[in-house]
């Protein structure tokens, strides 16, 4: 358990503190990571989730609304059984992670299209390897992993995933899938494309569901899983909403990967810097699952920044999650100017979770508090 003991003071380079100033040099890669931050908030408007059997705003205290499931599950036999229909001159595939080919047209169709800010100046730039490690965790379905091509050349022009997961509702466990990498190229945006794929990725898992510590830099180990699954959700225990991990799912989320987890328990995503002559690439890490027990949180991620620091990263985020608060001011992590919402499909809460009672994070986060190394 954390406890507000006070950390030796940081290296004098470790971090740089937040300010509303920005330097003078617009090229200087401090500004393009503060820009970077300020750029990637999300709209205020929510069309989409509106239409959808998600837990809306305007529902928030209103205690009379039942917990649980919005609309009854769909029999089997009412599942469409045939794809949805696509513009005539585009088709369905089925992207298969494990080719080397199908990999590479994946990476570069969100290289070139995926999340990117207003004011075109970042994109993030997922390796092979962490596409391959967000998209594969254990009893993934390669089905669930949908494309679609361009008849005349077979060039893949849009792309959405999903992979199962269990969460832990208020106590219960529900069976659900994540989706993500939903990314259809640019110049196809006007098609509806990304409506009919929402819709076919949900028709796919329909069915489906229905049925060592930091202070000394020990990278976790094969063998430190049990003891990691059993700490895990133990700590997780303590949160309203929060994944519900076996060794399996330990072993793949949390095992070192080269260049895509660090089992100091942060992950690696790069940003692809747009029209600067200077830079082109932010090198950032992203603060995943942070569980501290003798050794006080902020020390623990005092630690982290400086290991991050001398792996050569730009930035650090984390969000605002678990108890992470309690370490965000005091190392001097910036606030971002976004907001990230997380909606249970089909499940509806009775009261609104607050950040510190979220005990969950998706592998496709935009995060909104950071550190400059």
């Amino acid at each position: 358990m954390a406890d507000n003991n006070n950390p030796p003071p940081p290296e004098e380079n470790q971090i740089a503190e937040s300010s509303t100033t920005p330097p003078k040099d617009d090229t200087s890669l401090e500004t393009i990571v503060r820009r970077f931050q300020e750029s990637m908030s999300d709209s205020k408007t929510h069309k989409f989730w509106e239409t959808q059997p998600v837990g809306q705003f305007k529902d928030i205290g209103d205690t009379s609304l039942p917990e649980g499931p919005i609309e009854p599950a769909t029999p089997l036999s009412e599942v469409k059984q045939e794809p949805y229909n696509l513009p005539s001159v585009y088709e369905w595939t089925t992207c298969d992670m494990t080719s080397d080919d199908i990999c590479s047209e994946v990476y570069n169709l969100l290289k070139n299209n995926y999340v990117e800010d207003d004011e075109n100046m970042f994109r993030f730039n997922y390796s092979k390897e962490f596409l391959r490690w967000a998209l594969r965790p254990p009893g993934y379905y390669q089905s669930w992993h949908i494309g679609v091509r361009a008849k005349t050349n077979k060039k893949l022009v849009a792309f959405i995933s999903g992979v199962p997961a269990r969460i832990r509702v208020r106590g219960e466990v529900v069976k659900m899938a994540e989706i993500n990498f939903l990314c259809v190229h640019k110049k196809l945006r006007s098609k509806r494309l990304a409506p009919v794929m929402i819709k076919e990725v949900r028709e796919g898992f329909t069915w489906r569901i229905s049925g060592k510590r930091l202070t000394r830099r020990v990278k976790m180990e094969l063998l430190d899983v049990p003891a990691v699954t059993r700490f895990r959700r133990s700590h997780l225990g303590r949160f309203g909403v929060a994944t519900d991990f076996d060794e399996n799912d330990v072993e793949h989320w949390l095992l070192p990967r080269e260049d895509v987890v660090d089992s100091y328990l942060l992950y690696t995503l790069p940003s692809s810097i747009l029209g600067n002559q200077n830079y082109t690439t932010l090198k950032a890490a992203y603060s995943y699952y942070n569980v501290a027990t003798r050794t006080p949180l902020v020390q623990l991620m005092n630690d982290a920044l400086i290991v991050c620091k001398q792996k050569g990263f730009d930035v650090v985020n984390p969000l605002d999650v678990m108890h992470n608060d309690s370490f965000l001011k005091q190392l001097k992590f910036g606030p971002g100017d976004g907001q990230l919402h997380y909606y249970l499909y089909n499940y509806r809460l009775r009261s609104a979770l607050k950040p510190s009672e979220l005990g969950l994070l998706l592998s496709d986060s935009q995060f909104s508090n950071f550190a400059l190394m």
